[in-house]
């Protein structure tokens, strides 16, 4: 059974930064991408960073490039997504997902995922 637990959200303010952590159980790292969503009130769940099944390539979304990092350690099983100059508009509930499918690049669709976590939630002051 495969299991995420994301863990870091919390409350900061705008400027700030954050370390969200993804541990996953019941599948390797080493063979299946990872990636990053946040979906905020009203609006339609949205890609925020991938990394690849070898950790040799990562992507993100324009509106976090320069600010989040995506990374990973294989000995723990962990990703994490680094967030720094942390902006309103940044405001959600993040989840991290494992490709459905091994030895891939990450996916910007949410589709491509078949195990998420239960999300944690970011809240930016201004």
């Amino acid at each position: 059974q495969v299991r995420l637990v994301e863990s870091g959200g919390g409350l900061v303010q705008a400027g700030g930064s954050l370390r969200l952590s993804c541990t996953a159980s019941g599948r390797t790292l080493t063979l299946y991408s990872m990636g990053w969503f946040r979906q905020a009130p009203g609006k339609e769940r949205e890609f925020v960073a991938a990394i690849s099944w070898s950790g040799g390539s990562t992507s993100s979304a324009d509106s976090v490039k320069g600010r989040f990092t995506i990374s990973r350690d294989i000995v723990k099983n962990t990703v994490y997504l680094q967030m720094n100059s942390l902006k309103s508009e940044d405001t959600a509930v993040y989840y991290c997902a494992t490709d459905r499918k091994k030895f891939r690049s990450g996916s910007r669709l949410s589709t491509e995922y078949d195990y998420w976590g239960q999300g944690t939630q970011v809240t930016v002051s201004s």
